[in-house]
């Protein structure tokens, strides 16, 4: 078997996902808006491009020719899909997937509206005027979401009505692509959210990995750990979710399905088709195999008998706090030399305040306290200086 593979984005997942597709013996292209991104360090080749110039997509595809496609970010011209399906190139995990998932819109009204799935009140708009009506209709306090975005960029969360023009503006600011619209959703009290891994097979079951609590800060995620407390019936219930939807969406693949955990219940939250950032803590080998692996086999029709807990581990982000073009980072000694740690470095080729640049990880055995797991990886994370 030897496919190759056109990686679209090309970020610290990609980057992983790169690693373990190369071990399986591939080809991988990989693209992005800037050079140097991290995928393209470990990839055979390398294109960069903007992927919301759908002709320059197409180009790219052209010229490659590939066996598979794999988006990897949310900013592509995600409508193109439809036809490189068509040409018999495979999209991961679906072209209808890519354009769902890639859609805050399109993702929640089939959960809601066509699957019944218990999702926060939501609502939309795409001018101020209907922004400050659904916010009157759904109540303060509520979560703002561009429907097009990443890593938490425009997300905020309204807590007067004087910050309303301002959550607006920077939802504006946040949104990616040319898709200018924002949903509007209830705040949800809950007491802790998880991200469930969910594989699909194209010749097996639906899988799902031991649940991952994170904890998010300017709506990206600071911290993840495995696993997390979770009741039966809770984990049950999220399952049953995480396969409806992903079953809706088809194709092959691992998927980052987010839930609220509440008093009332699980309440699905957010889908994404690929490796999930909180998943970087199955890096510390908390699973036989990461999620990068999991997605690599899923994607190449390769079995997977089984995924299985091995350890106890966490994750922690390693922010940069100022402006560089040549990024260097301070401390990774005092890192590794506590035992049952590790890091991973990004190689980001420039820093921005609170730019993620690398993770820390710590792991124990299983049935080790992963409240003093998740501690560990926070407390060598401080270690790390980007400078």
């Amino acid at each position: 078997m030897h496919k190759k593979i056109l990686l679209l984005g090309s970020g610290e997942l990609g980057k992983e996902l790169v690693i373990a597709l190369q071990r399986l013996g591939q080809h991988v292209v990989a693209v992005d808006s800037y050079p140097g991104a991290p995928a393209m360090q470990v990839a055979h080749e390398f294109e960069v491009i903007n992927m919301l110039d759908g002709d320059a997509l197409d180009k790219i595809v052209a010229k490659h020719q590939p066996d598979l496609i794999v988006p990897e970010i949310e900013a592509i011209r995600t409508e193109r899909f439809y036809e490189y399906e068509k040409q018999g190139i495979t999209v991961v995990p679906s072209a209808k997937a890519a354009n769902f998932t890639m859609n805050r819109k399109a993702i929640r009204d089939m959960a809601s509206k066509d699957l019944g799935v218990r999702t926060a009140k939501y609502l939309y708009a795409t001018t101020l005027e209907g922004f400050t009506k659904a916010i009157e209709e759904i109540g303060i306090p509520c979560v703002v979401k561009p429907l097009m975005s990443s890593s938490g960029k425009g997300q905020s969360v309204v807590k007067s009505k004087d910050s309303i023009e301002k959550a607006w503006n920077y939802a504006m600011e946040g949104s990616r692509g040319d898709y200018k619209e924002v949903i509007v959703e209830e705040f949800i009290k809950f007491n802790s959210e998880i991200t469930l891994l969910t594989v699909t097979q194209k010749n097996g079951n639906t899988l799902f990995c031991p649940p991952i609590g994170h904890r998010q800060e300017r709506g990206d995620y600071q911290e993840s750990w495995q696993p997390c407390l979770i009741s039966e019936t809770d984990l049950n219930d999220a399952r049953q979710m995480a396969a409806k939807v992903t079953r809706a969406l088809s194709g092959a693949g691992l998927w980052g399905v987010e839930f609220f955990l509440t008093d009332k219940g699980v309440y699905f939250s957010e889908l994404s088709p690929r490796p999930h950032d909180t998943g970087m803590v199955t890096l510390a080998g908390t699973q036989n195999l990461s999620e990068f692996e999991l997605h690599a086999r899923t994607i190449l029709g390769l079995p997977i008998p089984e995924i299985t807990l091995e350890r106890c581990g966490a994750s922690a982000v390693v922010l940069a706090m100022n402006e560089s073009t040549q990024p260097s980072y301070e401390g990774i000694e005092n890192v590794l030399s506590v035992p049952g740690s590790d890091v991973r470095i990004f190689n980001k080729p420039s820093t921005r305040k609170y730019r993620r640049m690398a993770v820390t990880l710590a792991y124990d055995a299983v049935g080790a306290d992963v409240n003093k797991v998740k501690e560990k990886a926070i407390e060598l994370a401080t270690r790390i200086i980007v400078h």
